[in-house]
């Protein structure tokens, strides 16, 4: 495999990476898995500034990404303290529930709940009793040799 194909590789799972993260980003509201989908998308942006780097043959890009490594630990451990933080006061990591850390003069945000569907009462079946009870076996209910 040339350099050119290698590198058209890694660019494309690097953007995948990253869209997956964004895309992440966008449509969840807990705060974790927020943090963790931006995190995702800097791994993403890691992987092609590592794959320009390689096929250019300069140690730049690598060495740009071990400064953004350096710089993501630290932003996971405030992010974090920040979350430990909020979740105590709130006792929920639902972004929704942040309206109070608005700007002054924006529209609050409307959460709509998704009704839920209604489901008719269901009839089970029911079986006919018949019969009469079987006759236990006291010792191999207490041995249970089956178990």
């Amino acid at each position: 495999m040339n350099e050119t194909a290698l590198l058209q590789n890694y660019l494309i799972l690097g953007g995948l990476i990253f869209s997956i993260g964004l895309i992440g980003f966008v449509v969840r509201r807990n705060m974790i898995v927020m943090f963790l989908c931006a995190e995702m998308m800097l791994q993403g942006v890691s992987l092609n500034l590592v794959a320009w780097s390689g096929y250019h043959q300069n140690w730049g890009g690598q060495m740009l990404v071990l400064f953004m490594i350096a710089v993501a630990a630290c932003e996971a451990a405030l992010g974090l303290a920040l979350m430990l933080m909020l979740y105590h006061k709130s006792e929920t990591l639902d972004i929704a529930f942040w309206q109070d850390m608005r700007e002054a003069g924006q529209p609050p945000y409307v959460d709509h709940e998704v009704p839920e569907e209604r489901h008719e009462d269901a009839h089970w079946p029911s079986l006919i009793p018949a019969g009469r009870q079987p006759t236990l076996d006291t010792e191999e209910l207490g041995h249970r040799s089956r178990v």
